[in-house]
């Protein structure tokens, strides 16, 4: 699928952002059908909990203004992934961080662009007090990707779609620094 109709409202220097659809379907199939992409977060998924998925990131935008937004290449409308946020302690202003790439984009920097995307867009455009992260005990590219973008490890976390304990992580905001 080809986004080029200036449709993002969010773009770094190679990404462009915008919500996911209904008719996304294909794109959603294509990220979360990949068992190579889902290995490390409870899958793999058949197609019914992969649309699941998209009906829930469809919901948290009607209801919380927020998802992982899928990301596209700007040059080619390409979909390379997603990356974004999700409720975590709503009181507190503390939102959940994530980002999922397909295969074809791993090792090539889409991570950590689309994560100081979505971050920035976090703290400067939502006003988020801090994000926390987590990934699976055995993903130490997250574990790095986290590391440089300034989260702290804090404890572990037990994750229900793994039934493991995923190491934890926070990144407070730079406005609520002293």
């Amino acid at each position: 699928m080809s986004n080029l109709d200036n449709t993002y409202f969010l773009q770094s220097a190679r990404l462009g952002f915008r919500l996911w659809a209904e008719d996304d379907k294909a794109l959603a199939l294509g990220l979360w059908g990949d068992p190579d992409v889902t290995r490390l977060i409870g899958g793999p998924f058949s197609d019914a909990q992969v649309l699941a998925r998209l009906a829930h990131e469809i919901a948290l935008h009607c209801e919380h203004g927020v998802q992982y937004w899928p990301a596209f290449l700007l040059t080619t409308g390409e979909h390379i992934g997603c990356c974004g946020l999700r409720p975590y302690r709503i009181e507190a202003n503390v939102y959940e961080f994530g980002i999922h790439l397909n295969k074809a984009y791993w090792g090539q920097g889409f991570g950590q662009e689309a994560a100081n995307a979505a971050i920035d867009h976090a703290f400067n455009a939502i006003g988020v007090t801090a994000l926390c992260a987590g990934h699976h005990p055995n993903n130490t590219a997250s574990r790095r990707l986290l590391l440089r973008l300034g989260f702290a490890y804090t404890h572990d976390e037990y994750y229900a779609p793994t039934g493991l304990q995923h190491p934890s992580y926070l990144l407070k905001s730079p406005h609520s620094m002293p």
